[in-house]
């Protein structure tokens, strides 16, 4: 069911922050902070823009989600459990041998799950050829591609983005996960990464800058992508690494380690806060 309202819309994505908090606090291992920056848009995406059925998660005509930056999965976990993909009892599991939720997502062991990932760099390439099939078998559902803003410093990034272009997949839609910092810092100072926009536009997509903690554009920016034709559409998202928590946001640190039990319950306790404030 499309969920349209959008307090109903930022609830949602407050719950998933609070998941998140909980899953790599439990685990004492995981990455928060790139997790809570997409949590707006993860949701937006399950709950009110991809044709996707939890109860048909392997239907051949589902939208396709490709979380190429897969060390955020407890952001998508968090997500999949709130749309009833698996029991939320998983989450605190996550990193256990005895659950099913690995540190990067496992199509292969998580109901909803559309690619293996982890592996930076790869995710375009994959949504390429889901893309593709998705043409040439007249399936009409459309792929999604979360990337990382230092993920694409890397990998086969830009190769696959000339084959996005050449075979003008106007069902592909990228998000770049945009909060300028990466494990090592800021990322024009890692490697002088800049203007990403125009980088994509160079290569032929049809690009949106937004800001990626906003639901209102999230959901507008989706729609454009729908409708532009004969050429992809990559998102930049400007967003808040660590979004929600205060004390996690914009620092770097925070890209790959669990709360201690003093940070965890602040965390929540500003999570509680914000559920409250939502309908103020």
């Amino acid at each position: 069911m499309k969920i349209t309202d959008i307090n109903q819309l930022k609830k949602i994505a407050n719950n998933v922050r609070i998941n998140i908090i909980e899953q790599v606090y439990k685990a004492q291992s995981g990455h928060p902070g790139g997790s809570l920056s997409i949590a707006d848009i993860l949701t937006v995406l399950y709950f009110n823009q991809m044709n996707v059925d939890e109860n048909k998660p392997d239907s051949p005509v589902r939208d396709r989600l490709v979380l190429s930056k897969g060390h955020c999965s407890p952001a998508l976990y968090a997500v999949l459990a709130q749309k009833d993909y698996f029991s939320k009892d998983e989450l605190s599991k996550f990193r256990n041998i005895d659950g099913i939720l690995q540190g990067h997502p496992d199509m292969k062991k998580v109901p909803g799950v559309d690619m293996t990932s982890g592996s930076l760099g790869q995710g375009l390439s994959v949504s390429n050829g889901m893309a593709l099939n998705s043409k040439m078998n007249h399936d009409g559902y459309r792929v999604y591609c979360i990337l990382g803003d230092g993920e694409i410093e890397e990998g086969q990034i830009w190769e696959a983005a000339m084959t996005s272009h050449k075979y003008k997949l106007d069902n592909l839609c990228v998000i770049v996960d945009n909060n300028n910092l990466q494990i090592d810092g800021n990322i024009e100072e890692v490697k002088g990464l800049d203007n990403i926009e125009g980088k994509f536009k160079s290569f032929g997509f049809n690009t949106i800058v937004i800001n990626g903690n906003n639901i209102e554009q999230l959901i507008d920016a989706f729609e454009t992508a729908k409708t532009t034709k004969g050429m992809p559409t990559a998102i930049i998202a400007k967003t808040i690494k660590g979004k929600g928590v205060s004390f996690m946001e914009n620092k770097a640190e925070w890209h790959g380690k669990g709360p201690n039990e003093e940070e965890y319950n602040e965390a929540l306790a500003e999570l509680n806060q914000n559920f409250k404030n939502i309908n103020v």
